[in-house]
């Protein structure tokens, strides 16, 4: 069986009607886009739950501000703070969704909305007191714990952007939009509580107040402009709202006295307005100009030739001026380089550019890099000593070898001499000499017994003529022959 919800939502088939007498009859939309257009309109329109009589009454009575609203009030900020100190979003939540800080700002704006000056003034005074409260408690934590830091979720209560104004804006429109349906949503009401984020920003101040100076002072403004954001935003939405369902206007018996209400109540909201105008626009262009900045200094950082140090006062934008600092010198091509590329991004290209650079840290770089070309030159001696030493061992080596050699030639009654005296001395026997190899060959004429035959491999200048090449190897082979005490040699020319 379907549900009421499931009906309105079914754009091809309507629930039957009774007529006067008795006959049901069924409205058959004509046409497709009849029929999307009564979709769209079951979808989205949010004027057949409201409950105005409820509603109004639901959120006077948020708004007093005494006895156990108080106390669920101090608690709350002591939770927030110890979750704030503690850099803990969970501690943090949890005092957000106990705050009762949303009854006097949905009061103020219903109040506008319904020319409610009594409720206004209500709201007004109970809002004040809750700010004074809250404030006075987190300072007086953060004065006296002896645990302080500034910690991220503190932190980032100071600086709000475009992004805050959004959260505020339509967080405040779900809440009121939670809050004239029949029957309290109450898993919206606790997630705007979260989203808004009303709590933390108060914690922020008093910790500002505490920690004094002028940073401490810069943290009060930043948390306390935030607050101011969540609340004109979240009463906008409220107002903008409830004008939007024509909730019923607040009728006085004096025609004067309404006429001045009205006027009063018109007057409160077009001033409401314009601040909220004002700072969703100053808001927006500041959050142009931290995008491109952060842009323009990411493309800086990617020259790994430089070392840009950046600090949080290098934006200025209440004097539209970008100071650049560098661990080192920095040329003119660079800051020409600079200037232009400023140029590229819309909401600082007007920004006055001021480029600091350290020549004292390009002396210690060029400290450094004499240290390591000092540490690269020790490095190479030790490899060419090294290499030395390894030099001198296989020259030792050689020797050793050819004492070997010639131990084992008078053990077998032959005359030794090194391979690299005998190669010499054919070179200045015979200067057209241009390779010379020796060698003991394994031989067998009769495939039974191996004979070794010493073998002489030569070649020479190719400009000599075969024969004279022929001749000059007989005569090598008379001369190997006396010098190693040899019967038989064999001397063969090394060709191309």
């Amino acid at each position: 069986m379907s549900t009421e919800g499931e009906n309105k939502f079914n754009f091809t088939e309507d629930e039957p009607k009774e007529t006067t007498n008795g006959t049901q009859v069924v409205d058959d939309p004509k046409g497709l886009w009849e029929g999307l257009k009564r979709f769209l309109h079951n979808l989205l329109d949010i004027r057949d739950d409201v409950d105005k009589d409820q509603t109004i009454e639901d959120v006077k009575k948020d708004v007093p501000f005494r006895g156990a609203t108080t106390w669920i009030l101090i608690c709350s900020i002591f939770i927030a703070s110890v979750g704030l100190n503690a850099d803990s979003p969970a501690v943090v939540i949890g005092a957000m969704l106990i705050s009762p800080l949303m009854g006097p700002i949905l009061g103020m704006g219903m109040s506008i909305a319904i020319n409610d000056i009594y409720t206004l003034r209500k709201s007004l005074i109970n809002f004040i007191v809750m700010v004074v409260v809250s404030i006075l408690t987190a300072f007086l934590f953060f004065k006296f714990f002896p645990l302080q830091k500034d910690s991220s979720e503190l932190l980032a209560r100071t600086a709000p952007d475009i992004r805050d104004v959004l959260i505020a804006f339509f967080g405040g429109l779900a809440l009121i939009i939670a809050r004239t349906k029949k029957g309290t949503i109450a898993s919206v009401i606790f997630g705007v509580a979260i989203a808004t984020a009303l709590m933390p920003p108060l914690c922020t101040v008093g910790f500002g107040l505490a920690k004094g100076g002028s940073i401490g002072l810069g943290y009060a403004g930043g948390a306390m402009y935030l607050f101011t954001i969540n609340t004109i935003f979240i009463a906008l939405a409220t107002f903008l709202v409830l004008k939007l369902l024509r909730f019923p206007m607040l009728k006085y018996a004096n025609s004067k006295r309404r006429k001045r209400i009205s006027r009063l109540a018109s007057l409160v909201a077009f001033a409401v307005m314009i601040p909220a105008v004002w700072t969703f626009w100053n808001v927006l262009q500041e959050s142009n100009i931290s995008r491109d900045y952060n842009l323009f200094v990411e493309k800086i950082e990617k020259n790994p030739q430089v070392w840009l140090q950046k600090r949080k006062e290098d934006l200025d934008i209440d004097n539209r001026t970008i100071f650049l600092h560098f661990n080192g010198e920095v040329s003119s091509v660079l800051e020409a380089q600079y200037r232009s590329d400023i140029k590229e991004y819309e909401s600082i290209k007007d920004f006055t550019l001021e480029i600091f650079g350290n020549k004292n840290r390009s002396v210690d770089k060029i400290s450094d890099a004499l240290d390591r070309a000092y540490k690269d030159l020790d490095q190479k001696e030790l490899v060419i000593k090294g290499l030395q030493e390894e030099n001198t061992k296989l020259k030792q080596d050689k020797l050793n070898l050819e004492d070997q050699l010639k131990s084992k030639a008078s053990s077998q009654n032959e005359k030794y001499v090194a391979f690299s005296t005998l190669s010499k001395d054919a070179k200045i026997q015979y200067a057209d000499l241009r390779q010379f190899g020796y060698a003991r060959m394994l031989s067998s004429s009769n495939f039974s017994t191996v004979d070794t035959i010493p073998v002489a491999a030569v070649k020479w200048n190719p400009a000599l003529s075969d024969s004279i090449q022929t001749l000059r190897e007989a005569e090598l082979k008379i001369w190997l022959q006396q010098k190693l005490a040899l019967d038989t040699l064999i001397v063969e020319r090394i060709r191309e």
